[in-house]
């Protein structure tokens, strides 16, 4: 199958081969049609397996032939400026073969005015996260009744960061006649009940990971004691060269704590939270894609909406709190095609909630051993719960139900 064959315009065909979109991926081969055909459009599909593309292409069809204007909602800045690169690229492939499509992407972290002067006239295409979309409302910068599509990127990690409110204040001021597609990688129930409330009869689309077109990331998992995975961690760096790895922690300050530990083993790390300015964060992730940095030690926050090409490795080195968000932070290694390798260190303490992700995720991984880091505790009784991740903390009614049989055996 190629792109031509679903029913793109000659111009959007000719963009998109200037963008080396060969071959279409099955997420785009079953949701470009839909979106041609003006249906509402339901699709669950892996991170990384090219939906950005799947609804950008028909949509860029749809304006250069007629006169939908988009508003692409998404959660992380990173996203939006992802999402917007991507657009951006196309409409200059797209040249002057069409008339002119104005593309303006905001989010927060950054100062409002310049945005709001991009505003001025309008734009055809608005990439935006929720919080700030709604800021440029506030201040009469933005008027949702021209816009005729919708698109929801990343709902459930939308959902995920507490967005549900800023979205149904959102959806209350867009036309209820419009074309809406609704994109996900993984479907709990908040996102299903979502989904029913905004989508029309809509097409559905699930790619299932099956061998043909599962991303190509070996999924590892090490025990090893929490007190020595900054050492074992260091030893995987370096055993690999200069090759990049993103590293992936449960808080700002363990980012800021474990790259000045790496630094400091003259392994050249860096940070990345949620505190950081835009600026900051531009300037890290620039420095990781052009090779200056090796590592870099994120939060959660670069689970999503980051695309660093031909990154090898990703390090769980502290699990993730849910599943969803271990599918999306190994899902950033071994996209578009490549192959990677994703490392989750497991200690005692952990264990349990790593069979948790192991079972929603449908994997079972060999606990592997490296020599000279074997652990010496191997339950979860023998070490203090640190109470970081959801499925180890203890509940108020396991609490309860401890202190009265601790009582009972007074």
């Amino acid at each position: 199958m190629s792109f031509a064959t679903l029913g793109l315009s000659p111009a959007v065909l000719l963009a998109a081969s200037k963008k080396s979109y060969i071959t279409p991926t099955p997420v785009q081969a079953a949701v470009i049609p839909a979106v041609l055909w003006g249906e509402d459009v339901l699709a669950q599909a892996a991170t990384g397996s090219g939906k950005t593309a799947a609804y950008v292409l028909p949509l860029l069809h749809l304006m250069t032939t007629g006169s939908s204007k988009v508003l692409i909602l998404v959660p992380t800045r990173e996203l939006a400026v992802q999402v917007g690169d991507e657009i951006k690229g196309l409409l200059a492939a797209l040249g002057k073969m069409t008339r002119p499509i104005k593309l303006v992407t905001v989010f927060g972290g950054v100062a409002i005015n310049p945005q709001m002067m991009q505003l001025r006239g309008g734009a055809d295409v608005l990439v935006a996260t929720p919080g700030r979309l709604l800021d440029l409302i506030d201040k009469n910068s933005v008027r949702l009744e021209f816009f005729n599509t919708l698109v929801l990127d990343e709902a459930d990690r939308l959902l995920d960061m507490g967005f549900a409110a800023e979205i149904n204040r959102i959806l209350a001021l867009l036309p209820a006649k419009r074309q809406s597609l609704f994109f996900s990688a993984t479907f709990p129930d908040e996102v299903t009940a979502l989904a029913e409330g905004i989508l029309h009869q809509p097409s559905r689309v699930t790619i299932e990971n099956t061998e043909i077109n599962q991303p190509d990331i070996l999924q590892r998992a090490i025990s090893v004691d929490a007190h020595a995975r900054t050492a074992l961690l260091a030893q995987l760096i370096q055993d690999n060269g200069g090759q990049r790895v993103l590293v992936f922690v449960a808080s700002k300050q363990g980012a800021e704590l474990l790259a000045n530990q790496l630094y400091a083993k003259g392994i050249n790390a860096a940070p990345f939270h949620g505190e950081f300015s835009q600026g900051r964060r531009n300037q890290v992730l620039a420095e990781f894609k052009s090779g200056n940095l090796q590592v870099v030690v994120a939060t959660d926050l670069a689970g999503r909406g980051i695309d660093i090409d031909a990154l090898a490795f990703v390090v769980n080195y502290d699990l993730p709190r849910s599943p969803i968000d271990y599918t999306h932070r190994i899902g950033r290694t071994g996209r578009n095609g490549a192959s990677g390798c994703a490392i989750s260190f497991v200690a005692a303490a952990t264990e349990t909630h790593f069979r948790l992700i192991e079972s929603r995720t449908h994997i079972r991984l060999v606990r592997e051993v490296i020599a000279g880091f074997e652990p010496l505790q191997t339950s979860a009784s023998a070490v203090p719960n640190s109470g970081g991740v959801k499925g180890v903390r203890m509940s108020k009614k396991d609490k309860l139900r401890a202190a009265a049989a601790r009582e009972e055996k007074d």
